[in-house]
């Protein structure tokens, strides 16, 4: 520990076994390589894992859900101010390693598993347990704080916005590529469903960017330290959450065509052309608009528009 590091619960984890040359040496010692599979890249930067987890401000009612452990690093900052603690890893190996570094922490639950049951909906096991944490005391919140693995950022910080337990923040690093995607504006190369989605219901802001080199193995992209904070007013004028998350997605499913043959391919046999017009003409829309021109507000309106005839041809 170095002299201004507090003596605590972290004095058991050395602080080099968060650096490139202690992950290096501790994966060489068990005969492992990091899996790309799992998008197995590791943070080494002291300055940026403190700077993630004093962004999540994890308090004493927090329960914390991490998706992917790694060696643990991570896991002790946001234990140590954490209820509870809730961390997934899909690698055995891993596990295992970051079970060796967390065993004297009772209010860490580690899961070995996929975080995601598909690339829709979160694993009941992760949901269940993390309604056990919630309810263990009056007025805990969820928060999610992670070193995402790169390839289910999207489906964990979409999907979690869908699920009854509401996270009241969302701390994570993900590639600078989807940070972009998630901030970017109508008109933009990057905006996109992922871009509507989260803008609809939260206030997005990217706190740093981060270079490969402080990575291990180091990827090919830069990466962000991005905070998704959900605004309850914003998330109440949806009123249905997965008809407009699937309303979104679809709108962007073929992203060069015109709006409205866009429309007419995803309601296939459920709405016809004059029925279409008429809902474009209503949000006055041109007949050559596109997806990507419409702000949030006019992509929630026009998603009200046509689940209003939708739900009225389906309930027939």
């Amino acid at each position: 520990m170095t002299n201004n590091q507090p003596q605590d619960k972290l004095s058991a984890m050395p602080i080099n076994r968060q650096t490139a040359s202690f992950l290096k040496r501790r994966f060489s010692e068990v005969g492992l390589q990091p899996d790309p599979r799992h998008g197995q890249n590791f943070l080494t930067d002291l300055n940026l894992l403190h700077l993630l987890a004093s962004t999540a401000d994890v308090g004493p009612n927090d329960v914390i859900l991490e998706v992917g452990t790694g060696t643990g690093s991570l896991t002790a900052l946001l234990a140590k101010q954490a209820a509870a603690v809730v961390t997934v890893e899909i690698d055995a190996h891993l596990h295992q390693m970051a079970s060796e570094e967390l065993y004297e922490f009772d209010n860490v639950t580690m899961l070995l598993q996929d975080a995601l049951r598909n690339k829709n909906n979160f694993s009941p096991t992760v949901l269940e347990t993390l309604r056990e944490k919630l309810a263990e005391s009056p007025g805990r919140q969820l928060k999610l704080a992670a070193n995402l693995p790169y390839n289910v950022a999207t489906p964990i910080i979409s999907n979690l916005l869908l699920t009854d337990l509401q996270p009241v923040s969302l701390t994570v690093t993900i590639q600078k590529e989807l940070a972009d995607r998630i901030t970017a504006g109508p008109r933009s190369k990057d905006y996109g469903a992922l871009s509507i989605w989260i803008q609809c219901l939260c206030h997005a802001e990217l706190i740093r960017i981060m270079p490969p080199t402080v990575f291990w193995p180091r990827p090919k992209v830069d990466s962000a330290i991005l905070q998704i904070t959900p605004q309850a007013d914003q998330q109440a004028a949806v009123p249905d959450l997965p008809y407009f998350h699937r309303f979104v997605r679809a709108m962007f499913f073929h992203r060069r065509k015109l709006l409205r043959s866009v429309i007419l391919s995803a309601f296939k046999k459920r709405l016809d052309k004059p029925t279409v017009d008429g809902v474009m003409a209503q949000q006055q829309l041109a007949a050559n608009a596109r997806a990507e021109e419409l702000d949030v507000p006019q992509m929630l309106s026009l998603c009200e528009a046509i689940r209003a005839i939708d739900s009225e041809w389906t309930g027939n």
